[in-house]
């Protein structure tokens, strides 16, 4: 009969096998991956912001993609330009409270985004109401849209013009793989900004 180290080991081990799995379909992704970056960088390069958004988990991840741009991921270099817009509990609570919760990203893409501009989103189901409704004034303003989804992507998939979605619905194992994909976007910017 197994010990309780015994089968906490196994039920991590399940775990860890299920985080691995979700990393290796990343593996399929990079030319898009790539392509992303670079999409990324010309806006930048034309003036443009990116602004991140995500619930939960995932506006742990979209403040963190933010905070590694305008900040540093592993060198030194011109900060580049990252809002997150799920950073700002004032701004939050003061739009749910007056327009209702759904509104509290669109309400700041009406006022924040321009043609040049771009809005990611993360999302491991990719069926947030607030995360739809950003992603459609995005739509309005041309802003370029990316989404790192999960599952199937959701209503998500079809606003977002670069979908990068991690199959599966485990929202764990799918934000194990966004962390992965957002360090890689990090790696690509400063490959290309050292030359």
């Amino acid at each position: 009969m197994p010990t309780e180290t015994e089968r906490q080991v196994e039920l991590l081990t399940g775990r860890l096998d299920g985080s691995i799995q979700a990393i290796e379909s990343v593996r399929s992704m990079l030319p898009d991956v790539v392509r992303i970056g670079h999409a990324i960088l010309e806006r930048f390069e034309e003036g443009g912001r990116l602004h991140t958004i995500g619930n939960g988990g995932s506006a742990a991840q979209a403040m963190h993609l933010a905070e590694e741009l305008i900040g540093r991921y592993r060198s030194s270099r011109e900060p580049l330009p990252a809002i997150c817009l799920n950073a700002d509990a004032t701004g939050l609570t003061c739009i749910a409270n007056d327009f209702g919760y759904d509104s509290i990203f669109a309400r700041q893409c009406k006022a924040l985004l321009g043609r040049s501009d771009i809005l990611l989103v993360l999302s491991t189901s990719g069926r947030s109401e607030n995360l739809i409704e950003a992603l459609q004034v995005a739509r309005e303003t041309g802003s370029m849209t990316i989404g790192l989804l999960g599952n199937d992507g959701g209503p998500c998939l079809d606003l977002c013009d670069h979908p990068l979605v991690v199959p599966g619905d485990d929202s764990a194992f799918i934000q194990d793989a966004h962390q992965v994909l957002i360090h890689m976007l990090c790696e690509l910017a400063e490959h290309r900004l050292q030359g």
